[in-house]
C-alpha cells in the first residue's frame, strides 16, 4: 500500500491532469482511480466526497499558479514593467499545450451554484490575485482602483483565451493595462 502523501500526490495529479482537461463533471473517481494507480478504497480513504477532492485540487493549483506567477514578475525591477509582466505571464500560460481557459472560473461554472466548498475556493484564489495586483499597483504608483481594473483585464483574458485557444488576448490586455498606466500619469 502506498504511503497517504504518496497516495495523496499521485491522486491529486490525476485529479488536475483530468478535472482540467475534461471538466470536473465529466471525471468519476473511477477515473482518478484509473489514472492514479491509488485503489479506490484508498481515494475514498483519502477524500471521502469527489467535493473533497475537487477542493484540494484547486488548493494545489492555487500554490502552483501563485508561485509562477511571482516567479515571472519577479524577474523585473521596474514596478510598472512588473504590473505589464502579469500580462506576459498569461500570455506564456495561455500558449501552453493543453490550455483550457482559468481553473477557478472552470470550476465555478461547473460547481459553482452547488458547491459552497468549490464556491469558496474559486473565491479565495481570486481574492489572492486581486490583493497581489494590488500590491503590484500600489508599488507602481496607480490610484487604489487601478487593481480592480487591472483584474477585470486579465480575468477577461483568461476567459477569451480559453474560448478562442489562443494567447492573443493577454496581448490585448497587456496594451490596456501600459493605457491605464498612462492615464494615471495624466
Amino acid at each position: 500500500m502506498k504511503d497517504g502523501a504518496e497516495a495523496r500526490s499521485q491522486a491529486l495529479d490525476a485529479a488536475e491532469e483530468l478535472f482540467y482537461g475534461r471538466g470536473i463533471q465529466s471525471v468519476g473517481m473511477d477515473d482518478i482511480r484509473g489514472a492514479s494507480g491509488v485503489s479506490l478504497k484508498r481515494l475514498y480513504q483519502l477524500f471521502p466526497a469527489k467535493e473533497q477532492l475537487v477542493e484540494a485540487y484547486l488548493e494545489r493549483r492555487d500554490v502552483t499558479w501563485r508561485r509562477r506567477l511571482a516567479d515571472r514578475v519577479d524577474r523585473e525591477s521596474d514596478p510598472r514593467r512588473r504590473v505589464l509582466a502579469v500580462f506576459d505571464h498569461l500570455h506564456t500560460w495561455f500558449g501552453e499545450p493543453g490550455f483550457r481557459g482559468c481553473a477557478w472560473i472552470n470550476s465555478y461554472g461547473e460547481l459553482g451554484a452547488t458547491s459552497a466548498r468549490v464556491a469558496a475556493q474559486v473565491r479565495t484564489h481570486k481574492t489572492a490575485f486581486l490583493r497581489y495586483l494590488e500590491e503590484l499597483a500600489a508599488d507602481a504608483g496607480l490610484p487604489a482602483a487601478s487593481a480592480g481594473h487591472l483584474l477585470l483585464l486579465a480575468e477577461g483574458a483568461m476567459v477569451t483565451a480559453g474560448i478562442f485557444g489562443t494567447p492573443e488576448p493577454a496581448l490585448r490586455a497587456r496594451e490596456a493595462a501600459a493605457l491605464l498606466m498612462a492615464a494615471a500619469d495624466r
